[in-house]
This record gives structure tokens, sequence and C-alpha cells, in this order.
């Protein structure tokens, strides 16, 4: 039976793609920090589908724990044919604040973790002629809304340049672009969610369901829903200076004001398991 990692596998859209990727017949690896919900995850899967779950846990921000995944993913014995990079956390500190330890957690969380272990399936991936990476991305790749939105455009162009590099071995690598998200993370991250229309939300269930549809196809990008597609072709082909008015409008939106009168909330980083 087939194995499928997922990081960030206890809640969210990562815990969606391990119900999705189990029912598809999928044992699974669970990555996450949280070692009580990791094993009530496992247990969970297991009762539900009858599979087989392993949990490692792990704080992607520790380059040793990402390479004990990075070893398990690499494990002759115990292949691994999907890896699913989920993990992350919003962030709504400033560039220009002082510290830049947020920033390092982030890029240690959603930049180097993503690069360390989409290489090591690679890897192991490409002499077997067959695998899949899946990289979680955002349609805030194509926006300017800060570091989150600047980590997230790493991944994209990221993955796209793995695509490339692993061209005609069997592998396919995909990045999905998901837009609003009826999670609990954006109520985790300080995220102000009460002016988002109610037609641009998407569930976890539909996201991830597309998302294996476009994996099936062999779509390096994937944007779940016509709606967000639309959206996105228009974020690609306005002119930046209309980009950066609406990056600017939408981060005021979402932060509320900021007592030095500009459109900020007090720094944010909370770590989301999915």
């Amino acid at each position: 039976m087939a194995t499928a990692l997922v990081t960030g596998g206890t809640s969210g859209i990562g815990a969606q793609f391990a119900r999705q990727l189990a029912s598809r017949g999928f044992d699974l690896v669970l990555v996450a920090r949280d070692a009580e919900r990791l094993e009530s995850t496992a247990a969970e899967l297991h009762a539900a589908s009858g599979i087989h779950v392993e949990t490692i846990r792990a704080d992607l921000a520790e380059r040793a724990d990402v390479e004990r995944v990075a070893r398990r993913i690499e494990d002759a014995e115990r292949p691994i044919e999907f890896v699913v990079n989920n993990a992350g956390f919003g962030v709504h500190q400033r560039f220009t604040e002082g510290d830049p330890a947020v920033h390092d957690h982030a890029f240690e969380v959603m930049c180097r973790a993503v690069l360390v272990l989409s290489s090591a399936a690679a890897r192991s991936m490409a002499p077997r002629g067959s695998g899949v990476i899946l990289n979680v991305s955002s349609l805030q790749t194509y926006l300017a809304t800060g570091s989150y939105a600047a980590i997230k455009a790493w991944v994209t162009a990221f993955t796209q340049s793995l695509a490339v590099e692993l061209a005609g071995t069997g592998v396919t690598v995909t990045a999905l672009l998901p837009g609003w998200v009826s999670t609990e993370w954006h109520a985790r991250a300080g995220v102000r969610t009460s002016s988002i229309p109610d037609w641009l939300w998407t569930e976890p269930d539909q996201v991830v369901r597309l998302a294996l549809r476009d994996v099936d196809r062999g779509r390096v990008i994937s944007i779940p829903t016509v709606r967000y597609r639309v959206l996105g072709w228009f974020a690609r082909h306005l002119p930046l200076v209309t980009v950066r008015w609406i990056s600017r409008r939408l981060t005021a939106r979402r932060r509320g004001p900021d007592p030095r009168g500009v459109g900020s909330e007090h720094p944010v980083v909370d770590q989301k398991e999915g």
C-alpha cells in the first residue's frame, strides 16, 4: 500500500489531505508539533479507514527536526509516494519592525523546510520513476501583502522550478494556491475576517478535492474554484501599481487601525497545524 506524508496534518487543509488520501487507500505519516493532537488524529483516521498511520512530532522551525523528517522521506525500506508540505503560520509583523526573529521563523518553516523536504522527496522518488510532491502556497503569491505573501511567492516559484527539474522523471510537483478557506487558521493567526464576503469562502474538503484532481491531471499550479482562478488571472495581469494599491487596501482591512495611524495590528505569529 502506498504511503503519503503530510506536514501540519492534524487540522484544516492538512487534515483534509490526510482524510482524502486515506480514502484513496494511502497509509499516512503525519507530521505536527502537538503530540496529543497527532495521536487523536491518527486514531480517528485508522478507525475510519483502517489504514496504518505513523506520527512524527516535529517543529519545522528546528533544523534537526526537519532533517529527521527528511530521513523518513528518504527511507528506502519504507518509501513515501506522496509528500504534502502544508505546515505554516500567519505573519503580520512589519518588515520595518526592529526584530527580524518573526521573519526568520517564517523562513525556516515555510521556505527552508519546504526546500529540504521537497528535495528529499525528489531524491527518493525520481529513481523509482513515480511520486507526488504538493506544496501548499497561497493566492497571496500574486499580491504584496507582507511577509506571508512574499514567502508564498517563493514557495510557488520554487515548486515550479522543481517541476522543471523533475520533468520526465515520472514525479509530479504541484503548488496549491487557495484563497480564503474556512478553517481555524485565520482566528489563530489574528486575521479579521468579518469584512470578507461570503462568496469568497471555500471549504477545506473542496480545496483538497480539487487539488488532488489537479495532481491527477499533472498540473503544476492548482487554484481551487473558478472564482479564484479568475481572480488569480486578474492579479497576474493587472498593472503592478494596481496590485500594490489592492494589497494596501487588503492589508489595512485585515489588520485594522494602528495607534501610529497606519493599517496594522500588534505582531502576530501563530503556528498552524493545517
